[in-house]
């Protein structure tokens, strides 16, 4: 396993605790590794956040419930447990 230096929440400072704060408020406890991962770049992260809310939200042929289905078997593909 690879390992990537993070920023912890609680060590988070200008634009990523924003980020961080922006995203436990939005009824998450915790901020997904997926996205911690990007932590040291926190313009990444904001790019990372708006691409996914343009994949999983916006018209699409394919319903929600597909996108959620097709992001799950990739994950299962690639072995990630979140």
């Amino acid at each position: 396993m690879a390992w990537i230096d993070m920023v912890d929440g609680k060590k988070a400072e200008g634009k990523l605790a924003k980020l961080y704060n922006k995203l436990t408020r939005s009824g998450k406890n915790e901020v997904a590794h997926v996205l911690k991962v990007q932590s040291l770049n926190p313009d990444l992260l904001k790019d990372h956040l708006n691409i996914y809310k343009t994949i999983m939200f916006s018209r699409s042929n394919l319903s929600r419930m597909q996108r959620e289905m097709i992001a799950t078997v990739v994950s299962n593909i690639n072995e990630c447990h979140y």
